[in-house]
This record gives structure tokens, C-alpha cells and sequence, in this order.
């Protein structure tokens, strides 16, 4: 996994169905990233001999979304997630998301824009 700037998708899919897309910065154990209505901060650890990596995040709501009604809507979500990347940038996860009492599981796809 390098240090950098990556495109996000994410899509929620057992507890609760959406979609979302953004941006995601790596860079030595730390992310922080965010999309139109929520900005993410965690830490990661890589297992470099398996291309494996795994981490934990909160997600936070930045702004109102007048007319929708979001699957986070309001709250501080918890999420932890696993995955694999290759060497071409790329990078899958799945996870789970804990909102209020409820589990969400998620998969997303990242993509490398920019490396620091």
C-alpha cells in the first residue's frame, strides 16, 4: 500500500444499501479523506508479505443533505475494514460499519491518483 491520494466507492450492501464516492489520503498508518456530505479519519496497518491491510475508521458528517435521508445521517459511525492492494495502485476492502445498533457491511475500491 503506498502513501498517497486515492479515489474512493464505497457501496453498503447488508444493513442498509448506498453509495458513495470520494477521496482518501494514505500516508504512514494514518487516512483521512471525505466525499459531499461526511469526511472520514482513521488508521491502517499493511502486512506487506500477504499485500494485506486492515484499519479502522470513524465516519463524520460535514453537511446537512437537504431532501435526502442518509444512511449515517447525524451520527459518528465506527467502521473497521480488511483488504488487499496490488502494485498497480489498486485496492479492495470490506468492512463493517456500526450504526447505532445496527451492522452495515460494506465493500469499496480504491484507486491511486496521486503518490506522496
Amino acid at each position: 500500500m503506498r502513501d498517497g491520494l486515492y479515489s474512493i466507492r464505497i457501496q453498503m450492501y447488508d444493513g442498509g444499501k448506498g453509495t458513495a464516492s470520494g477521496i482518501i489520503v494514505l500516508r504512514q498508518g494514518s487516512l483521512i479523506g471525505g466525499d459531499n456530505y461526511f469526511y472520514y479519519t482513521g488508521t491502517y496497518v499493511v502486512v506487506p508479505q500477504k499485500r494485506s491491510w486492515r484499519g479502522e475508521l470513524v465516519t463524520h458528517q460535514h453537511t446537512e443533505a437537504a431532501g435526502l435521508s442518509l444512511l449515517f445521517g447525524g451520527r459518528d459511525v465506527g467502521c473497521g475494514f480488511t483488504g488487499v492492494y496490488a502494485d498497480d495502485g489498486s485496492a479492495n476492502v470490506q468492512g463493517t460499519a456500526l450504526v447505532g445498533r445496527a451492522s452495515v457491511q460494506f465493500k469499496a475500491q480504491l484507486r491511486l491518483e496521486f503518490e506522496t
